[in-house]
C-alpha cells in the first residue's frame, strides 16, 4: 500500500490527496515537481529512482489509510538550502 505523504520532502509545499505537482519515486519518497526538477533533474535524492506522478488515492482508502506526516529526507545540501 502507497503511503500517502502530504508534503514535499525538500520544501515542505502542501501536497493533498490528488496535487497535480506531487511525484513519488520507488521508496515513495515525495517531492513537489518544482523540487524534483530544479534541484535533483527528476532523479530522488535518497535512492537515485525515477520520481513519477503521485496516484490518487480513493477516499475510502484514506479514511482507511490516512495521510502520514512522517518524513524521510536525508541531509542532501539542496534541501537544506531550500528550508533555510
Amino acid at each position: 500500500m502507497l503511503e500517502l505523504r502530504p508534503n514535499c520532502e525538500c520544501c515542505n509545499k502542501d501536497l493533498p490527496n490528488g496535487a497535480e505537482d506531487a511525484l513519488i519515486c520507488t521508496f515513495e519518497c515525495t517531492f513537489c515537481a518544482a523540487c524534483a526538477e530544479k534541484r535533483f533533474g527528476g532523479r530522488c535524492p535518497n535512492c537515485g529512482g525515477d520520481l513519477v506522478r503521485r496516484p490518487t488515492r480513493p477516499a475510502r482508502l484514506l479514511e482507511k489509510f490516512p495521510p502520514s506526516g512522517k518524513r524521510v529526507m536525508k541531509a542532501h545540501g539542496e534541501c537544506a538550502e531550500a528550508t533555510g
